[in-house]
């Protein structure tokens, strides 16, 4: 079976495209290979983006860094999903035709105040991405090419099913 290139976006590259790459890559590391990117990325990911995926979902984010989404221009991708609305107005035209969708999630990195409660919104971000994530790996993502219509309409819809 083909492994299938997903990219999320988001403008920073700190928080939640971060915790999608990583989350997808612990969830299916066969059928998917997963990257992310920004428009405009932070110098690194969100130490508590790292904190989270450590100790909330055991996963050990090594290489993690923020980078830009030039570094991707020339590749070809299955899937591109934006996970902040910023990202989604300025998504650039993607080679390939990939499917694009947008699962909006809340900042977590812009978030003031006690660190428990930064704590506590990236991990309630971490499990919807989580659980979108579950979603798109029950579509038949191995017969993309007879599918595409029916799967793009599937990816897009998996981003209104929850918000926080």
């Amino acid at each position: 079976m083909k492994s299938r290139k997903i990219l999320f976006l988001c403008t920073g590259n700190s928080a939640r495209s971060i915790l999608a790459e990583f989350l997808l890559r612990k969830k299916d590391p066969y059928r998917f290979t997963s990257y992310s990117a920004g428009a405009a990325p932070k110098p690194s990911p969100h130490p508590m983006a790292l904190r989270v995926l450590r100790e909330t979902f055991r996963i050990e984010p090594e290489g993690a860094r923020s980078k830009s989404w030039d570094e991707y221009a020339d590749l070809r991708f299955d899937f591109v999903i934006t996970v902040c609305d910023n990202a989604r107005e300025s998504c650039p035209v993607w080679p390939g035709q990939p499917i694009v969708a947008h699962w909006g999630s809340p900042d977590p990195a812009i978030f003031e105040g006690p660190e428990a409660e930064q704590q506590r919104l990236f991990e309630d971000v971490g499990w919807q991405i989580s659980r979108r994530l579950d979603l798109l790996l029950n579509l038949p993502v191995d017969k993309l090419e007879e599918l595409r219509v029916n799967l793009e309409t599937a990816t897009r819809s998996i981003g209104e099913q929850e918000k926080l």
